[in-house]
């Protein structure tokens, strides 16, 4: 009998709720610049890549950019716990996807420090095998880096594995690892958005995993 599947996920808009969060923060940290300032939207569709990545097209210089990002940190940091709740159903499938064997590991565009202190706070360090924060690797999402990675640690072959992501740059990432992905609709992304992106599977809810986790992942749409 084949070794059960490993599962991968993004953090952000997949596990738990954090996009107030991360839109207020980046107000927050632009709220006395005088360039021009990223819409909800732009933000939101950035969601997913690092911080830095988010940040680059709307600064002008390195100094620039490493002040945005202080001011960023500073709102997102004091507000965090407050602002950051998993999605409904999220604890109950890792627990039976733990139960039954699955390998996890977390795969986000977080920095490592920050990506432990979310699943601290909500009780999900339990749960995951491997942590690839976005300053894990040279190449983060949606390079395939941070899947590889994750897989190696994980111990097991791209044929083995499915990345669970709510945003087009987390599907990229997976489909360009060779995993099979798995495209979130509770996220801030639409189906849309995430269809340019062509996933594997597609989840109406969390609990949908279940039995995708439990056949093969190389699954036809």
């Amino acid at each position: 009998m084949p070794s059960p599947t490993a599962i991968l996920f993004d953090l952000d808009g997949t596990l738990v709720d954090t996009i107030d969060l991360l839109v207020q923060s980046m107000e927050f940290a632009f709220e006395h610049f005088d360039g021009r300032r990223p819409t909800r939207d732009e933000w939101v569709y950035g969601i997913g890549t690092t911080l830095r990545t988010q940040l680059q097209p709307f600064t002008r210089s390195p100094d620039e950019l490493e002040a945005i990002v202080a001011r960023y940190r500073v709102y997102q940091l004091e507000h965090h716990d407050r602002m950051t709740t998993p999605y409904p159903g999220v604890t109950e499938v890792l627990t039976e996807l733990k139960a039954a064997g699955h390998p996890m590991a977390l795969v986000t565009s977080k920095g490592h420090a920050l990506a432990m202190r979310v699943i601290g706070h909500v009780d999900y360090t339990r749960f995951f095998d491997v942590v690839v924060g976005g300053d894990s690797i040279a190449n983060p999402k949606p390079a395939p880096d941070p899947v590889l990675k994750a897989i190696t640690d994980l111990g097991v072959g791209p044929d083995r594995a499915i990345f669970v992501g709510d945003s087009p740059h987390d599907i990229n990432s997976g489909n360009a690892a060779g995993v099979a992905t798995a495209a979130c609709l509770w996220g801030p992304f639409t189906r849309a958005q995430l269809a340019t992106a062509s996933p594997t599977h597609w989840l109406d809810d969390i609990h949908d995993l279940l039995p995708i986790a439990q056949a093969r992942p190389r699954q036809t749409l």
